[in-house]
């Protein structure tokens, strides 16, 4: 596989960087927004949580067939779709409210889960592929940029209900904003896809019209079933576990957070805020910088101190004698969650040909993670209070530990040139040539079309004889 030229390289990651920032800011301003849905509309607590679950419905019915959409649409038509959708989804989330309507909140928030969903699966195969770019990691940092964006948008969408700017003009804003900058970003921020990624054979003199076409319906077929057979390789159903578990545990912060301490340590809404933000600052800053921790150290060793952080640091907050010790078990905890959804993202990426697919389902799992959190971590607060209930997603953690293995490195079960290997670790080096394997249905053809043509006794020999490149004749 050819390496692509490094200036398109750093292109694609800058503009995918500020994709997702967009995600990040999108996401944000709308959950900022939440009391005043609330309140305009008059909804109960349970009332507000159905109407969020229909959301991740949304997200997990959407998730579960990205991989195969995304096969056949290729990630520019998906971000493309994606984008009208989310806005959309904004348009309504902002009109259903304002005129008092739950039926119209409710398919926004539908449409944003699916939306999220689609476009989320699209820009970590993105960022997958610019890592095998580079040849070193730089997903995390991806996730980085989501971070702060979210950060952003929970600032904007403060200032707006601050300032009383109403639902209707911030969030169809919002979905222009997202329109244009996605719509510019379009054009560059898509790698040019390899043979190897496409599943494509070398083409033979002899292939006709006909045979060209029958390969292009088996090349769909298989893409088809690359997505499907995702769902049952063992490596990555283990991957989606340590998903699920780091997706559990941050959005657990995200939901419970701030109230654990407004109750658990009898603290203003402010403080309570203020300690949710130094769990994302500290993921923040852990995704920023940690990428170097996985290139010298590997995924698994990484998964497994960022798992032992998070224990200890779960731990901390929900038995601390004291508020200082309580933050620093928030810090740890941020600390321990910042890199286990990269490093699974990653680790289903690690074959370009079954990208999409495995992507797909361990994003699957995180939407699992968002079904199943809000109502278990519920139940157990309204029995032993919101701090202790988080101390359940240890339980989680460890999952992610026992598992950690799964995330090694994986080589793509592609026919590669002779390595040339480093001495120095043992490894082939990064630059060894991928080679399509010859398809031997078109061989077949070609010598028929040879045979009958009354030459096979001529050309039949070393002339015609495809030649793997790299190898003896």
């Amino acid at each position: 596989m050819t390496t692509p030229d490094p200036s398109v390289v750093a292109r694609a990651r800058l503009l995918l960087v500020g994709l997702f920032a967009l995600a990040g800011v999108a996401f944000a301003s709308w959950l900022a927004r939440i009391p005043t849905v609330r309140d305009l509309l008059d909804l109960s607590t349970a009332d507000l949580g159905l109407l969020l679950l229909v959301g991740s419905v949304g997200s997990l019915l959407t998730v579960t067939s990205s991989g195969i959409v995304l096969q056949r649409l290729g990630t520019r038509r998906v971000l493309l779709v994606s984008t009208f959708v989310l806005a959309t989804a904004f348009v309504l989330l902002g009109v259903g409210p304002t005129v008092g309507s739950r039926a119209l909140l409710a398919a926004g928030i539908f449409l944003n889960g699916v939306a999220v969903a689609l476009g989320n699966v699209a820009i970590n195969v993105e960022s997958a592929r610019i890592e095998r770019a580079l040849g070193r990691t730089v997903i995390p940092q991806f996730h980085a940029a989501f971070s702060i964006g979210a950060v952003a948008g929970s600032g904007a969408g403060a200032l707006a209900s601050a300032g009383g700017v109403p639902l209707v003009v911030q969030l169809p804003l919002t979905a222009a904003v997202v329109i244009v900058w996605r719509l510019a970003s379009l054009r560059g921020v898509v790698l040019p896809v390899s043979a190897v990624e496409a599943g494509e054979r070398p083409v033979t003199p002899a292939r006709s019209v006909r045979t060209a076409t029958e390969s292009r319906t088996r090349r769909g077929a298989r893409r088809l079933a690359t997505a499907l057979d995702a769902w049952r390789e063992p490596r990555t159903l283990l991957v989606g576990v340590v998903v699920l578990s780091a997706a559990f545990s941050e959005g657990a912060a995200n939901n419970w957070l701030s109230l654990a301490v407004v109750d658990g340590f009898a603290r203003s809404e402010s403080v309570g805020g203020a300690v949710l933000g130094l769990f994302v600052a500290s993921m923040t800053v852990v995704r920023l910088l940690g990428t170097r921790l996985i290139d010298r150290l590997g995924r698994v060793a990484v998964l497994r101190a960022s798992g032992a952080s998070s224990i200890v640091g779960l731990l901390l907050f929900g038995f601390a004698p004291s508020f200082v010790l309580a933050c620093t078990g928030v810090v740890l905890w941020g600390v321990g969650a910042a890199l286990a959804v990269p490093i699974g993202i990653a680790a289903a990426s690690d074959d370009p040909v079954r990208a999409a697919g495995r992507v797909a389902v361990v994003s699957a799992f995180a939407s699992m993670a968002s079904l199943v959190a809000p109502p278990v971590l519920g139940l157990a607060a309204e029995s032993v209070g919101a701090r202790h209930a988080l101390v359940l997603i240890v339980a989680a953690m460890v999952a992610s530990v026992v598992v950690a293995p799964a995330v090694a490195r994986e080589q793509p079960d592609v026919p590669t040139r002779a390595a040339v290997r480093d001495p120095a670790v043992g490894a082939p080096a990064a630059t060894a040539e991928v080679v399509p394997a010859v398809d031997l249905e078109e061989l077949v053809h070609a010598r028929h079309h040879h045979a009958r043509s009354g030459r096979a006794g001529r050309r039949h020999g070393r002339e015609d004889r495809p030649v793997a490149r790299g190898g003896a004749r």
